[in-house]
């Protein structure tokens, strides 16, 4: 007997997030008329977002991913 695979789309985490009503709205409607999900919607323009920040906040960001990898590497020993 075969057996059912259900393929993973990506992993993820889940994250509660209050937002603000008009930009549930238009995030919706926006995934309405490019007909994707209000999650993947959410997930484009977030990405879209961290992809252009600030310069100066891209090396705080930077700075801090170091910092996590550090301490991880700390740990491990």
């Amino acid at each position: 007997m075969n057996k059912l695979l259900i393929p993973k789309n990506h992993s993820g985490v889940s994250k509660t997030l209050r937002i603000p009503e008009d930009i549930v709205d238009e995030t919706q409607h926006l995934a309405y008329i490019k007909n994707l999900s209000f999650n993947k919607t959410v997930i484009k323009l977030l990405d879209f977002g961290l992809k252009n920040i600030d310069e100066g906040d891209r090396k705080a960001l930077e700075k801090m991913k170091e910092e996590e990898k550090e301490k991880l590497k700390a740990k491990e020993k």
